[in-house]
């Protein structure tokens, strides 16, 4: 059997980033964002009114509160913008921040901070407010033993930075793509006989873990009935069973019976849920739940670039 992939949720800030961001993909993410803004002709803007050797500074401030999350990012941001700035983190990664509070500074050539105001402030914005909105999610469901995890629901190209937003706010990180971890979904087994899916689950995925170096292998069930199915595979071939748009009282039941017939394997709710359904869900005793929201409708935290002489 292969070893397991290290839990990336189990790393520091600092450490996770890196594993979610390899340097080579920031470089060619932030390549784009240059060439979208300044094409070959440059900040023709800035070129025309500014004097190109004057150095000034500039303060990203909150204009609301939020979790600040992207500041690992921004000297790649700088490097492919071939800038010369210095940039000060004054609320890091993963802090709050409240309304007219200085989240950090950056200080370089006037040409180059009027160039880089956008890009910095679309990056800063874009992953803050996914960490605010999941601080939100993280905060519904204390006092439970529910985490809440993210989805593959990211925006193409961000998803590492998107997934480390999320654990900057609290929330947790489910697979990084289809190839470091199994997830069996209802596709997958439209054309099984749920008689044989027992048998069938446990001599395929049996297979596959000693193919694969996997983070996690899951399956996921619409029905209590396939719940026991799944549950009777034996011990150590499944991880976790995703429960597929289930209603409180069938939650409450899925724990019963997995608590019954097989305790090691966790119990994943997911399908629409939102911040004001959230604790009912975890009310019911299930171990995560995957919220799609917090990449793909999380709005960006409001920062604005004051600049200084």
């Amino acid at each position: 059997m292969n070893s397991p992939l290290p839990d990336i949720n189990a790393l520091p800030l600092d450490t996770a980033f890196q594993a979610l961001n390899p340097a080579t993909a920031l470089r060619a993410l932030f390549a784009l964002a240059r060439k979208e803004d300044l094409g070959k002709t440059g900040d023709i803007t800035t070129q025309s009114l500014m004097l190109q050797d004057k150095r000034v500074q500039a303060s990203v401030v909150a204009r609301n509160a939020g979790t600040v999350c992207g500041w690992r990012a921004v000297p790649a941001l700088i490097d492919a913008f071939s800038s010369i700035c210095e940039v000060q983190a004054i609320i890091p990664d993963g802090q709050g921040i409240d309304a007219a509070v200085i989240a950090g500074t950056i200080r370089g050539p006037e040409a180059d901070l009027l160039s880089l105001e956008r890009p910095l402030l679309n990056l800063l914005s874009h992953l803050s407010g996914i960490a605010t909105l999941t601080q939100r999610f993280v905060h519904a469901v204390s006092g439970t033993n529910s985490r809440v995890f993210d989805t593959r629901k990211t925006t193409p190209g961000w998803r590492g930075l998107e997934k480390y937003a999320v654990r900057c706010g609290g929330g947790h990180c489910h697979r990084l793509g289809l190839y470091d971890a199994i997830l069996v979904k209802d596709n997958h087994l439209a054309a099984i006989n749920p008689s044989e899916l027992t048998r069938w689950l446990s001599e395929r995925l049996a297979q596959a873990r000693d193919r694969f170096a996997l983070r996690f292998v899951e399956v996921e069930v619409d029905s209590l009935e396939q719940l026991r199915a799944v549950l009777a595979c034996p011990p150590g071939i499944i991880d976790i069973i995703l429960l597929d748009n289930m209603a409180a009282p069938q939650l409450r039941e899925a724990v019963k019976t997995r608590d019954k017939l097989n305790p090691q394997v966790e119990l994943e709710a997911s399908g629409g849920v939102r911040l004001d359904t959230i604790a009912g869900i975890a009310a019911t005793g299930v171990d995560r739940i995957a919220v799609g929201a917090l990449t793909h409708s999380a709005a960006h935290l409001d920062l604005g670039l004051d600049m200084q002489s």
